[in-house]
Parts: C-alpha cells; sequence; structure tokens
C-alpha cells in the first residue's frame, strides 16, 4: 500500500467494506499502527464511520473527542488528535452523528481536514469510513480520498456486493483493492 502510494503521490486513504463487521475498523488501526512504524512515514487515523464510531473502543481509548465538532471547526486539532508515539496521530470519535453524510460533503469538513493535513503534515491519512451498502456517506466523501480499499469478509460478503462496491468507488476514486478478511482457511504449504 505504502509503495502505490509513494508511486501516485497519494497522501489519502479511505478504508471501507460492503456491509457492517467485514472488520474495517480493525483494518485502518492496523495499516495506520503499520505505516507509523515507518522511521519516514507519519500517519493519520481518522474515524470517519459517524453513524457507528468504533476506532476509539477498537484501541481502547477512554476519552475520545467529538467528530462533528472537529468537522464543523468547533473543536481544534488539539483537543481532537491524540499522539500515539511519534509517528502516528489519531482522531477517535466518542458518539453517532445523524447528518453524517451532510457533514462529510461540507465546506467546514474540507477546511478542517485540509487545515489538519496542512499543521500535522502526515505522510499518509487512513480514514476509517462506514460500510458503503448502508448509507451514501463513502460516496459522498469519496472524491476528497486519494484511494479506497474494501475490506470484505470471508462467509459473509458476497461476490456481488465487493463488484457493487469496487464499481462504485472507482468511479470516484482510486481503488487500491480488496481485503479478504476473517478467513479461516489458511493452508500449510509453507510451515506456517
Amino acid at each position: 500500500i505504502l509503495q502505490a502510494m509513494r508511486q501516485n503521490g497519494w497522501k489519502t486513504i479511505g478504508i471501507t467494506s460492503p456491509t457492517a463487521a467485514c472488520g474495517k475498523s480493525t483494518v485502518s488501526a492496523n495499516l495506520a499502527f503499520s505505516l507509523s512504524h515507518q522511521v519516514d512515514c507519519r500517519s493519520v487515523l481518522i474515524d470517519l464511520d459517524l453513524r457507528r464510531p468504533s476506532v476509539g473502543k477498537t484501541l481502547g481509548m477512554k476519552e475520545m473527542p467529538s467528530m462533528e465538532r472537529f468537522l464543523t471547526g468547533k473543536a481544534g486539532l488539539n483537543e481532537s488528535f491524540v499522539r500515539f508515539g511519534s509517528n502516528i496521530a489519531i482522531a477517535a470519535n466518542d458518539r453517532p452523528v445523524t447528518h453524517a453524510s451532510e457533514l462529510l460533503q461540507g465546506t467546514a469538513a474540507k477546511s478542517a481536514l485540509a487545515a489538519m493535513q496542512s499543521r500535522l503534515a502526515p505522510d499518509v491519512v487512513v480514514y476509517d469510513l462506514p460500510p458503503m451498502l448502508a448509507f451514501d456517506d463513502v460516496l459522498a466523501f469519496a472524491p476528497n480520498i486519494d484511494c479506497a480499499l474494501i475490506v470484505t469478509a470471508a462467509e459473509m460478503t458476497t461476490a456481488a456486493e465487493a463488484d457493487v462496491c469496487e464499481y462504485e468507488l472507482s468511479q470516484r476514486t482510486k481503488v487500491l483493492g480488496v481485503v479478504l478478511n476473517k478467513c479461516r482457511y489458511t493452508p500449510e504449504k509453507y510451515g506456517y
């Protein structure tokens, strides 16, 4: 992912899934932390699954800010982002937002995210987005990301759901790939 992003000059990636419970928030957190282990890669993880925020819970965060306040310009970077080590900052979310799609498309949100990129100067911003087929939030926000990754769940996500997501996203941004998550079958070909 990092190689593809650097080759294309991309700085922002959205992580989504067709439906809930595919593991996209865990994949988002793992990706952001993996990137932060690179000495020359500053990463930011932002919970934009505004209807069902889970990044903070996934990471065991006790106090979380309101992404709604940040995206409307009512809260600054210091209130909204928490540092986890020297190369990663995280903006979790403490409560659901009712008009998420409208908030994500608003000029205040674009200004807040642009200010974050200017001030924090991350190499990669990972946006944990909601499931695509539930609401139009992802498609509303997709023009603001350089690329997207779709997380599917084995024995849960259908091929048709994955295809619809890939097609719809490809109309608005670059699709970097599809992750198959929750797969119980692993060949023992290599002894692992």
